[in-house]
């Protein structure tokens, strides 16, 4: 047992105990947002702002250059996604849609400028050094088009959350982000229902019309 939790929280021993309180405080934050976020509830965005505050100063800290971009861009997203989220068409909320041939293709634009952006800052940096540096590239694109397609209220966000967070586990279990590798996981979860859930309001609105 005690090897076990040496294992999983032995990395801690190194850390700050206000870095180590901080990235529990962001990965509750975290988990409340994505709980929102099933829930399709305007919350995602309020508890959204505040774990990705945390998190944009703990991983420039730890020099996770990608990841910290990834969160400087969910930080203006859940901006601009509020502002839609509690924008009224026909004195009725934004409603959950599937994504149209140009948003297709805004993703896919998004998803190479994010891939471009991340490279461009480890190569700056003089980190593009690790095979974990195409890892951290990958996902950051990832995740920036699933946050875009999340403000916009589009159903197809949760692959991209599904994809991003199995990626993650292990990945950041393997930086030694252990709290936030188990968020990952539990994100993981409620990302699939969050698609059922989706979908299920999805195709009642669609029966409605």
């Amino acid at each position: 047992m005690n090897q076990l939790f040496e294992l999983l929280f032995g990395q801690y021993s190194e850390y700050q105990s206000l870095d180590v309180v901080l990235e529990i405080t962001a990965v509750v934050f975290g988990f409340l947002s994505v709980w929102y976020a099933k829930k399709n509830h305007i919350w995602v965005f309020p508890t959204g702002l505040i774990s990705t505050s945390i998190f944009v100063y703990l991983l420039w800290k730890w020099v996770l250059l990608g990841d910290m971009m990834i969160n400087v861009y969910y930080f203006v997203m859940s901006l601009y996604g509020w502002y839609v989220w509690i924008r009224k068409t026909d004195d009725k909320p934004t409603p959950i849609s599937q994504t149209n041939f140009k948003e297709k293709r805004t993703s896919l634009i998004i998803f190479f400028i994010a891939m471009v952006c991340v490279f461009l800052v480890y190569q700056s940096a003089g980190k593009w050094t690790s095979w974990t540096a195409y890892i951290d590239t990958f996902t950051t694109a990832i995740f920036f088009v699933g946050m875009w397609l999340m403000a916009r209220r589009k159903i197809e966000n949760w692959v991209f959350w599904i994809i991003g967070d199995i990626i993650s586990v292990p990945f950041y279990f393997y930086k030694g982000l252990t709290f936030t590798s188990l968020q990952y996981l539990i994100f993981t979860v409620i990302a699939i229902y969050g698609l059922i859930a989706w979908k299920h309001i999805l195709s009642n609105s669609k029966a409605t019309v």
